[in-house]
């Protein structure tokens, strides 16, 4: 086996300087992976997590001459049945990174697992061997494991579904290793919270990959520091999602664990359940125990970046939440179906944001599945509609209206020209934006931009969301005592019940 130096990475991540000098010491012929690199200057990962994102999301690591994968790690050892949005996406980014135009020639189904992730990171790295092969990838079922046996690894990206985030984030930071992960931080409030702590108390480097720099939200921030809207009095924020199928119920019939695949370990935190397929493989973000809903799956990508850009740091003092219901025939009856198990297939949620710094207190909207405002005046005289996503900034004054993400804001109503301010408009497609800025910052030594630290508010905000429609009422929270206090029995759902040795 080509096997990595073992260099205690962490410790030439200190400083810029430790990482320049070490460069002068590490012989080029060391380099295992790109060729061009020495270690000393590259971020050692451990990939956890290779269903569809995680393998869509690989290819950027390869790439990067930064960044070095050595471990990968899934409870799916192999399968073909995963569900995604094109049939041939993953398939042909690998293909892509790999220059390799047959890979997966002639086979079924979307691949994901371990084994695909494995085979991944060293076909890619073997393009660059003299020998052209590379066996310097571990490959582990339980994060734990690799945790413990693993010594190499400066960072972990957790690429798994939602409710296992927060457990490997606080046992990868307990090790000191950096973290990356896929949003949320948490599908649980009081659980976000301690990540969040634990983040700030180990020093360690973490990034939330839903924050992105967002131009348009600066040039929204000094259209409203100059007045052109007023004083801010509501957010609203709409999504065409889910994409995925929602589900009113949790299935009946039992179905046999796939083989390769470890259901103990991907239920982690959550209570003994008999396994079904609608609840893995891309599918499990409808369901209450497993996922975070719309909000927190396209939500944090809109809301993290204008929270940092407008300066909400103060999280929500109440949040309420309407929700689609359904029916279903019983003995030849239509009967309400009461959903307490997954998120509706549409929604609207509503926060009350108290007085931030520079900000008066003002309400954010939420809407998903179909659901958007109506047009607004402005909208009308102009004669347009609501589009399909969307942001609207409402002001005493005036409003602000963009894309889902704020792309290409302008002022409303768009007919009144703003005399001097014309050539300020963001072209969002113009904009050259870097998903991967984590990676000099680690080698930097220093918080990312999307740093858990900056995080906390946009993590309760989306957790308070999904209490308000589990509680079906106004939930008030008090973010100092960490406590509904209209409803006690909405406190359920700030955590959850821990499955025994799993508890947070």
């Amino acid at each position: 086996m080509e096997q990595s130096p073992k260099i205690n990475r962490r410790e030439f991540l200190g400083s810029a300087a430790t990482i320049a000098a070490s460069i002068s010491i590490v012989p080029s012929h060391v380099i295992a992976g790109t060729g061009h690199i020495p270690p000393s200057d590259q971020i050692t990962i451990a990939n956890i997590g290779c269903g569809t994102q995680g393998l869509r999301e690989m290819g950027e690591l390869l790439l990067n001459p930064k960044v070095r994968v050595l471990s990968v790690c899934d409870v799916n050892k192999f399968s073909t049945d995963y569900i995604d949005w094109s049939p041939y996406g993953i398939r042909n980014d690998i293909r892509k990174t790999l220059g390799d135009e047959s890979w997966w020639e002639g086979k079924p189904g979307i691949p994901g697992g371990r084994d695909i992730g494995q085979e991944y990171v060293e076909k890619y790295y073997a393009k660059n061997k003299p020998s052209g092969r590379y066996k310097g990838c571990a490959s582990y079922e339980d994060y734990r494991e690799l945790f413990a046996k693993e010594k190499g690894i400066d960072a972990v990206k957790i690429m798994t579904p939602d409710h296992t985030h927060a457990s490997i984030a606080l046992a990868a930071m307990n090790k000191k290793i950096h973290v990356v992960t896929h949003k949320p931080i948490s599908n649980r409030l009081l659980e976000g919270r301690k990540v969040i702590q634990k983040a700030k108390e180990s020093g360690v480097i973490t990034h939330l990959l839903a924050w992105s720099d967002r131009p348009e939200y600066r040039q929204i921030k000094a259209w409203m520091d100059a007045g052109l809207i007023g004083e801010l009095q509501e957010i609203h924020n709409w999504s065409y999602r889910p994409v995925w199928q929602q589900w009113t119920k949790r299935p009946t019939e039992t179905q046999p664990i796939p083989d390769g695949f470890n259901w103990e370990l991907w239920l982690g935190p959550v209570p003994e359940m008999p396994y079904h397929k609608t609840y893995t493989h891309n599918v499990f973000r409808g369901w209450y125990e497993f996922g975070g809903g719309s909000v927190a799956d396209m939500g944090h990508y809109s809301l993290f970046p204008l929270f940092e850009t407008l300066g909400i740091n103060r999280s929500p003092v109440s949040a309420r939440a309407f929700g689609t219901t359904s029916r279903e025939e019983i003995n030849q009856v239509y009967q309400w179906v009461k959903n307490d198990v997954a998120f509706p297939a549409s929604c609207t949620i509503k926060w009350k944001f108290p007085e931030q710094e520079s900000l008066p207190a003002f309400e954010l909207f939420w809407y998903d599945g179909g659901m958007k405002p109506f047009a607004c005046e402005e909208l009308e005289e102009d004669g347009k509609d609501t589009p399909e996503e969307g942001l609207l900034i409402v002001g005493t004054k005036g409003k602000i209206l963009g894309g889902f993400r704020g792309e290409n804001p302008v002022l409303l109503p768009e007919s009144k020209a703003i005399l001097g301010r014309e050539s300020e408009r963001i072209n969002s497609r113009e904009v050259d934006r870097k998903s991967d800025q984590w990676v000099d910052a680690m080698l930097e030594g220093r918080q990312t931009p999307g740093s858990f630290i900056r995080a906390q508010t946009i993590t309760d905000t989306i957790n308070l969301g999904a209490i308000a429609l589990r509680a079906n009422k106004r939930v008030d929270f008090d973010q100092n005592l960490l406590k509904i206090i209209n409803d006690e029995s909405a406190n359920q759902y700030l955590t959850r019940v821990y499955r025994p040795g799993w508890e947070i």
